[in-house]
C-alpha cells in the first residue's frame, strides 16, 4: 500500500523540538500530572486507586467507567456506542480501515487533517475534495456537496470544529449534511477532536453522532482536555459499526493502557474545572491574536469560532514553507506552513498555548514582518 507523506506531522516532527516559541501547537496548554490531580483533589488519593491495580491489559475496549464518561459528552449515546482508541488518529484510521474498499467514493473537506483524504485514497477509494473557502467562512458549500454525492458515496468526512480554520458547523448545518448523506446512504465521519473549544457558551457544538443515524464522531483527550500525552481517543458510532471496528481494532491495538484509561476518567469526571481553565485560555488568547492580526498589514484571516488554531493569509513573496523556515531560523518562532496542509499562501497559528508564549511569539513575528517588508 502506498500513501502520501503526512505533511503536517512531518513538519512538526522536524521542527517542534528545535524552536524557542511554539505557535504551531494545537492543544490547549497541556496540563501537568500535578495540575490534573490538584484539579481532581486527588494529590494524595491517586495512589490508593493505582497501587491495587494489577497491570494486565485491562479492559480491551476501554473501561466501562471511561466509556460512560465519554458517552456523557453526547446527548444520545450510551456505553455500547463508545470504543476507546489510541488517540483520535487511531480512531480515524480504524473507521477508514473498516468502511472503505477500493472503488468507493469518499468526499473530504479541505483544509482538514490529512488522514481524511490520504488514508481512503491509499485504499483505492475515489476521493473528491470539497474545498472550504474564505468567502463562505470556511463552511462547506452544501449545494456543491449535493452535486458531489453519488450512489457509491461511502463516507463524507468533515472536521468540526475545523482544523486549521476554526470554522464551526452548528446543529442546523449538520442536519443539512445529514440529509444529503441520508439520500445516498453514506456515513458521515466527523472528526470532533476540538469539540468543547467553542468561543461562546459552554464550548460544545452538536455532534454528528447525535444528529444522524449513520454519524460517526471521533475525539480524544488531546486538544480540548490538554492531555495529549495520554494518547487516548474514541469512536462514538452506531453499535453495528462499533462491532465491525472492533474486529479491525483487535489486530492493532488490544487496549490503550490501564493508567491512561484511569487518568482520562479522572479528567472527564472533573471536566467543569478543566473547561473553565481552558475556555479562559482560548478566549483571552484569541482576543490577543485578533488584535495582532488587525494591526499587521501583511496578514488577514477569518476569525475562528472554535478550535485552537487560525489559518492566516500571508501576503509575502515566498512560499509558506520558506516563510516558516526563515521565521524559525531568525526568531525561534514556529508556525505551520499552509503547504503542509495543502493550502499554499497561508500559515496556521496555534493560539491556545501559555499567554506569555503567544504574546512573545507574536511580537517576534511582527519584527520579522517589518524586516522583510523593508
Amino acid at each position: 500500500m502506498q500513501i502520501r507523506e503526512f505533511g503536517v506531522e512531518r513538519w512538526m516532527d522536524q521542527y517542534e523540538n528545535h524552536c524557542q516559541l511554539n505557535l504551531a501547537e494545537t492543544c490547549v496548554e497541556s496540563l501537568t500530572l500535578g495540575q490534573l490531580l490538584k484539579i481532581a483533589c486527588k494529590e494524595e488519593a491517586l495512589l490508593d486507586e493505582m497501587l491495587p491495580m494489577k497491570l494486565t491489559y485491562g479492559a480491551i475496549d476501554g473501561s466501562e467507567r471511561l466509556r460512560s464518561n465519554v458517552a456523557s459528552l453526547y446527548e444520545k449515546q450510551a456505553v455500547c456506542n463508545v470504543l476507546i482508541t489510541h488517540g483520535a488518529i487511531g480512531a480515524n484510521a480504524l473507521v477508514y480501515e473498516t468502511l472503505v474498499e477500493p472503488g468507493d467514493h469518499v468526499i473530504s473537506v479541505l483544509p482538514t487533517y490529512q488522514q481524511h483524504y490520504s488514508i481512503p485514497e491509499s485504499y483505492g477509494a475515489n476521493v473528491e475534495i470539497l474545498r472550504l473557502r474564505e468567502e463562505n467562512g470556511y463552511l462547506p458549500d452544501l449545494d456543491e456537496l449535493k452535486r458531489m454525492v453519488k450512489p457509491t458515496t461511502r463516507v463524507i468526512a468533515i472536521n468540526n470544529p475545523n482544523n486549521p480554520t476554526g470554522s464551526l458547523m452548528d446543529r442546523a448545518f449538520l442536519e443539512r449534511i445529514a440529509g444529503i448523506a441520508r439520500g445516498c446512504g453514506a456515513y458521515v465521519l466527523s472528526d470532533e477532536v476540538y469539540r468543547g473549544t467553542d468561543q461562546e457558551g459552554d464550548g460544545f457544538t452538536a455532534s454528528i453522532a447525535d444528529v444522524y443515524e449513520k454519524g460517526i464522531s471521533t475525539g480524544s483527550m488531546s486538544k480540548t482536555w490538554s492531555l495529549a500525552g495520554l494518547r487516548l481517543g474514541w469512536i462514538v458510532a452506531p453499535v453495528e459499526l462499533i462491532h465491525r471496528v472492533q474486529i479491525h481494532r483487535d489486530y492493532n491495538t488490544i487496549s490503550v493502557g490501564m493508567l491512561n484509561d484511569l487518568l482520562a476518567s479522572i479528567a472527564l469526571e472533573n471536566r467543569g474545572a478543566i473547561l473553565e481553565r481552558n475556555h479562559g485560555i482560548l478566549r483571552s488568547n484569541l482576543a490577543v491574536l485578533d488584535a495582532w492580526i488587525s494591526a499587521e498589514p501583511l496578514l488577514s484571516y477569518v476569525k475562528p469560532k472554535s478550535g485552537t488554531t487560525a489559518l492566516v493569509r500571508v501576503n509575502v513573496d515566498m512560499t509558506s514553507r520558506e516563510f516558516c523556515v526563515s521565521l524559525l531560523d531568525k526568531t525561534g518562532v514556529m508556525l505551520t506552513p499552509g503547504s503542509a496542509l495543502d493550502v499554499e499562501g497561508y500559515v496556521r497559528v496555534g493560539y491556545a498555548n501559555a499567554h506569555d508564549v503567544l504574546v512573545q511569539g507574536l511580537e517576534r513575528v511582527s519584527g520579522y514582518l517589518r524586516d522583510i517588508g523593508r
